[in-house]
């Protein structure tokens, strides 16, 4: 103990030395290191000359004594424990010998021994040299077992192997021509097939010994993921699986599908059939999703499957002989979700109609009331609108409420024209889900006299069946007759009812009736962009080619001054959607998009892009879409506008030119506006590309275009559906007061979607605040209105988040669902605030409740204790570390928040799905004892 302080004391010396002296003498330098060798214990000293002894052996005449030195140094190297940080003592002073032992090794005839003396060289290589000695004489050594030599060896082996696999000809081109510069000796040439062999030892080697991240890296860097499944056994399969579906964010197509597919083999092989059903709808393959579905042996699991599906809006067309057909059938269709709904409301005791002046809290406002035409209610057409909307956000899939579903016609008949449409359709929102007892409600003013009543009923029956499935097809049927109605009015009820019905459905009888109304002579434009969107809702992610060709048709036969019509840009997204999430499977139809006139056909291009990349994270292309930001537009317009003012010498044509060149000075840029909500639709699949994403609206918000800044409001909500931040509801916040009237409109939607059925107190008062500040603009206080009953959305028990199943799957309806309506607020004012303001029905396609319901083995609910927590992440951790943190115990139904997890908290049941979320079939555990 006493020599260390003396040690230290030298080694301070000896530094002090080093900055006063510049040039040392030899002998000083001789001093030092006799003085280091003498702070070596006896121990160390005794194992460095016995190192030493053995080395000079090796370079002596006498070959019968190098087999047993290199025994002795074998022996000496495995023995040696160390701790984590240092390099193990025999390592660390067989350094200086490094070169010799090389020497020792070219000098060796063929044989035993030589290799044995490679292996020797390949471990010291680990700390020695950058050259890859350590992979070059393993594979010229004896290949004895490699878990011998450790697990850092093992490792750095891994790491060579990757290096070496990926580099290029030139790479090695290049590291030649350094090599002979520096006249040292060449690199081997490597044998894949030798490479993979060894990789094939390790990969066992790191399953064993819990790296089984490891494993997956260096068979991913051999692009051999598909060679994993063997190796793989009954303990490590569900930290591979979480490990592999983690890396699925972070490489680039089409390898992200091979690692899905590695991982749904591996579940399947273990008949995880719960999680591989996960997988294939992650996959977007229905092939397959039918083929686990069919392949399930098991009822009651088959049935957990049903409710996987369902959740997804996933119906599979069943053989009539498969067992329990009917109830599979009925699972598939949410034909149970309005009345455990209902029971919920009952459990959390909030079945109390709400009316909008519960939500407005006006009497907290300080107003005065001021007296004279700008005094007193403002417009009040538009805020009984608004109360519309809010009554039906608000009270959604309760049945009942105070405003429409006792005494309707008073107060649609409160509302204008275009405005009894929304009032009429805000009933299906009320009766969502409950397709029985909610069509005998709105059948009465389907024989109204107004055309927009019965036009917003007809859409209030396309309401109530969406996300649910009847095998009567009551929308069908009721819709059907009006998509080639007489009055565009009609058609626009029924077709956008259609499209919010069957969305997902893919069905061709749904289908083939609303394709002629898209080429109808008699429809307005806007009913083919209505006609557009409703195919695309019912075919997303499908790539149905009828839908897009006629889509395409539709789009090259319209003139330039029709595609410029706000509805127009709805025929881009209908096509967008039937691609959704598909990927490369886009670019033939990117390709047939260039034949359309100019600013169109940049708008088109983009918003189909994006739609095909939504959700999956594709850095590239965000990296694209940012650099189209970038872009200056107006600089080019103003050129053009110079040119034509030179040609034009009368005074009113120059007048007339200047205000169309502005005209397209909006258009020119309006792609622009897509490639921004289009970053946010593609980051919002993982938590650190949102991130990144945020912190580039900032910059957006600052120095972008005016097109842009209205854009962005909306970017932020779809990155955060129903989750309010803080960062982003303060950006929101700011931007709510902005000087340009369309960025305030959409900051203030915006806060609404972050906050959808979240309740958040904070939001609510921001918005009560806003509510008085804005109280003498129509405009602005019709969004607040909407942002308010949005956050209050089902009574906060609803939610408009397109991730569920543990934030691993993408509802494609609800993105189809938040898009239709983003995209109307790209032209606020002719939109929303305009006569189409049902397009705010787009949302109900997203509508999710967030409750978790725990069912018997005869699909009755059981009430159990389950723990509610923050989700922790624990990808890649030893062991079996807690998924949650500050859980609270509660029992089911319960409501889940946006990043909370549940897990039971009884061992007396067993889950049928690791993720514990929406319906949750429980089976008694046989293992357990009172």
């Amino acid at each position: 103990m006493r020599r260390q302080p003396r040690y230290t004391h030298v080694s301070k010396m000896a530094d002090t030395k080093k900055e006063q002296e510049t040039k040392t003498d030899n002998k000083n330098e001789k001093k030092t290191e006799e003085e280091a060798e003498q702070d070596l214990s006896e121990e160390d000293r005794l194992l460095q000359e016995e190192l030493s002894m053995l080395v000079e052996r090796l370079t002596e005449k006498d070959t019968s004594l190098y087999k047993p030195a290199l025994e002795q140094l074998r022996t000496m190297i495995r023995a040696s424990t160390s701790s984590m940080t240092s390099v193990p003592k025999p390592l660390k002073f067989l350094r200086p010998h490094y070169g010799t032992l090389k020497e020792v090794y070219g000098g060796m005839p063929e044989g035993d021994t030589r290799k044995f003396c490679a292996d020797v060289i390949s471990v010291l290589g680990m700390t020695m040299s950058d050259a890859r000695d350590c992979l070059k004489f393993r594979l010229q050594g004896s290949n004895e077992e490699i878990a011998s030599w450790g697990h850092e060896y093992v490792r750095h082996l891994a790491s060579e192997i990757g290096e070496v696999w990926n580099e290029s000809e030139e790479d090695k081109e290049e590291k030649k021509k350094e090599k002979e510069k520096e006249k040292e000796e060449e690199e081997p040439k490597y044998d894949k097939d030798q490479l993979l062999k060894l990789a094939m030892e390790i990969v066992p080697y790191h399953m064993k010994h819990n790296a089984e991240s490891e494993a997956c890296d260096l068979l991913m860097e051999l692009e051999k993921i598909d060679q994993l499944e063997q190796f793989v056994d009954q303990d490590a399969y569900p930290r591979v699986c979480l490990y592999l579906t983690s890396c699925v964010n972070y490489v680039p197509e089409p390898e992200d599908a091979m690692l899905l597919r590695t991982a749904l083999s591996i579940l399947r092989k273990f008949d995880r059939h719960v999680e591989a059903l996960r997988l294939a709808i992650r996959l977007n393959d229905m092939e397959l999703v039918e083929k686990i579905f069919v392949g399930c042996t098991d009822s009651l699991m088959k049935k957990q499957l049903a409710f996987v599906l369902g959740a997804q809006q996933i119906f599979l067309e069943l053989e009539e002989d498969t067992p329990d057909y009917d109830e599979l059938g009925e699972i598939m269709s949410n034909g149970q979700l309005n009345t455990q709904f209902l029971v919920l409301g009952r459990e959390l005791d909030i079945m109390e109609p709400k009316v909008p002046e519960d939500i407005y809290k006006s009497h907290l406002e300080n107003n005065r009331p001021s007296f004279g035409p700008s005094g007193g209610q403002v417009d009040s057409a538009r805020q009984n609108l608004a109360a519309s909307f809010v009554n039906g956000f608000v009270n959604a899939a309760f049945g009942q409420d105070k405003l429409i579903t006792e005494d309707g016609n008073k107060w649609i008949y409160k509302n204008k024209e275009h405005g009894m449409m929304s009032t009429a359709a805000s009933l299906g929102l009320v009766l969502l889900w409950d397709v029985d007892g909610g069509l005998t409600q709105i059948d009465k003013y389907l024989y109204s006299s107004e055309d927009y009543i019965k036009s917003g009923a007809l859409l209030a029956c396309g309401i109530v069946n969406s996300g649910v499935r009847n095998e009567c097809d009551p929308a069908l049927a009721l819709l059907s007759d009006y998509v080639l109605h007489t009055n565009n009015i009609m058609r626009i009820g029924a077709i956008f009812g259609l499209g919010l019905a069957y969305a997902g459905s893919n069905r061709e009888d749904v289908l083939s009736l609303i394709l002629p109304a898209i080429g109808d002579s008699k429809s307005s434009m806007e009913v083919v962009g209505i006609s557009a969107l409703s195919l695309g809702m019912i075919s997303v992610g499908s790539c149905n080619g009828e839908v897009t060709s006629t889509i395409l048709q539709t789009m090259m036969e319209k003139s330039q001054q029709e595609l410029k019509d706000t509805y127009a840009r709805y025929l881009a997204l209908g096509l967008g959607l039937t691609y959704l999430g598909k990927q490369e499977a886009v670019d033939a139809t990117l390709a047939a998009l260039d034949v359309l006139p100019e600013p169109f056909k940049h708008f088109a291009k983009i918003l189909v892009d994006i739609c095909a990349y939504a959700g999956t994270g594709n850095v590239l292309k965000i990296q694209q879409l940012l650099h189209i930001c970038s872009e200056h537009i107006e600089a080019k317009v103003e050129d053009k506008k110079d040119e034509k003012d030179k040609d034009k010498k009368d005074k009113d044509k120059k007048s007339k030119d200047k205000e169309s060149s502005e005209d397209s000075a909006a258009d020119l840029a309006a792609h622009q506006s897509t490639a921004t909500l289009g970053i946010a639709l593609i980051a919002m699949g993982e938590e650190i590309g949102s991130e990144m994403a945020l912190r580039s609206f900032g910059h957006l918000l600052r120095y972008g275009e005016p097109v842009i800044r209205k854009a962005v409001p909306l970017a932020l909500s779809l990155i955060s559906v129903s989750n309010p931040q803080l960062q982003i509801l303060d950006t929101l916040s700011k931007f709510s007061h902005d000087t340009d009237p369309e960025v305030a409109h959409n900051a203030i939607f915006a806060m609404g979607i972050v906050g959808a059925g979240t309740n958040n107190a904070r939001l609510a008062a921001m918005l009560r605040q806003l509510a008085q500040y804005h109280h003498k603009d129509p405009a602005n206080l019709f969004m607040v209105r909407i942002a308010q009953g949005l956050t209050h959305l089902g009574k906060g028990t609803l939610t408009l988040n397109p991730y569920h199943s543990d934030r691993q799957l993408l509802s494609q309806v609800a993105i189809a669902g938040l898009m239709s309506t983003l995209l109307a607020f790209l032209d606020v004012k002719n939109t929303i605030l305009g006569k189409s303001h049902y397009l705010l029905y787009g949302l109900v396609a997203a509508l999710r409740s967030r409750m978790l319901v725990t069912f018997d083995e005869e699909l009755r609910p059981l009430p159990v204790q389950v723990r509610v927590g923050q989700a922790v992440d624990v990808v890649g951790q030893a062991g079996k570390p807690k998924t949650i943190t500050g859980f609270q115990t509660h029992t089911t139904p319960v409501l889940l928040a946006y990043g909370e997890r549940a897990e039971l908290a009884t061992d007396e049941y067993l889950t049928l799905t690791p993720i514990v979320e929406g319906f949750v079939i429980l089976k008694k555990n046989p293992d357990f004892e009172q």
